[in-house]
């Protein structure tokens, strides 16, 4: 371990990070930031959220995602390799994490882009592309296999959600399926995905948190988690006027790929700075380590505050 701030500062003891080979001062003194910022902030944990229902999985639980589509190997490691491989992967990041924190049993996950943004404007103009049902049905029997939890992530292009999540509720009413939403490819404005950074409002997460709301009182479900993606500002507009509901947890999920300091800056500027319920932390088995950087350890990232308790690897 290696100290990094103030010895002789009696209100700011120095936080000591883990060292890793390949991490550099830059990312020492990012994460310090970012853990100090959260320590500060004391709207951590949201005292205005809910108090958790019967079965909700958060915050007992961590959540531990593989994200993707078995469509392309480009979009994740769920789909990057073949069933089998990709599952005994998981297993092992599964372990790993079950020891860096055991206070807090890990839930698997499969995270599938189930609407995916296109550069091409489609049959219909919208810009992206719904997966069938017997490939959502085939990632869920994967999940049932391992005893996890699956995500459909909408990636809305030029469509809406109030459009795209309606066609979702047969999957949304099953009990052990979630739901996100991406602003990246939300495109408002009729730009093409892709060719920049999209956007979504309170009112768009707030209908997706009444559709699974209504469907965890209609069905008798345990609540819902909604992911909501973000490594921007501009992605989430007006996160003040979310509304929380008892029967949806909702993640503000930490996108951003880059070197462990970038990280820990959009995470602390853009996710610790806004608090909404919930945190996650998503990482990159490639783009985070194209320049050499090794991937972020489950102790490094528990270091923050608030402690993720959603871990997507893509």
């Amino acid at each position: 371990m290696k100290g990094v701030g103030k010895d002789s500062a009696a209100k700011d003891p120095p936080i000591t990070v883990p060292t890793i080979k390949g991490r550099t001062k830059k990312d020492s003194l990012a994460l310090v930031a970012a853990v100090k910022a959260g320590l500060a902030n004391k709207d951590w944990p949201v005292t205005t959220a809910p108090r958790p229902l019967p079965g909700a999985i958060l915050p007992q639980k961590r959540i531990v995602a593989y994200y993707g589509n078995p469509l392309s190997k480009k979009m994740g490691i769920l789909g990057e390799l073949p069933p089998d491989q990709m599952l005994a992967r998981f297993d092992k990041e599964i372990a790993a994490w079950t020891r860096a924190d055991p206070s807090h049993p890990v839930q698997p996950a499969l995270h599938l882009i189930a609407v995916v943004a296109q550069g091409a404007p489609g049959r219909d103009g919208k810009y992206r592309l719904r997966m069938t049902d017997s490939l959502i049905n085939m990632v869920y029997g994967w999940a049932q296999k391992k005893h996890a939890i699956t995500f459909l992530d909408v990636q809305v292009g030029q469509s809406t959600v109030q459009e795209e999540l309606p066609r979702l509720v047969p999957f949304l009413k099953r009990p052990d399926v979630m739901l996100a939403i991406d602003p990246e490819f939300s495109m408002k404005d009729g730009s093409k995905p892709g060719t920049k950074i999209g956007t979504m409002t309170a009112s768009d997460v707030n209908f997706a948190i009444n559709l699974l709301s209504g469907l965890v009182k209609q069905y008798n479900l345990p609540p819902k988690i909604l992911i909501v993606h973000r490594f921007t500002r501009r992605m989430l507009s007006d996160s003040k006027a979310i509304k929380l509901d008892p029967r949806v947890q909702v993640v503000i999920n930490m996108d951003g790929w880059g070197q462990p300091w970038l990280k820990y800056d959009s995470y602390r500027a853009y996710v610790e700075a806004e608090p909404v319920e919930y945190t996650g932390f998503k990482l990159f088995y490639h783009n985070d380590t194209k320049k050499g950087d090794p991937l972020l350890t489950p102790a490094e990232v528990l270091m923050l505050n608030p402690k993720p308790l959603y871990i997507q690897y893509q």
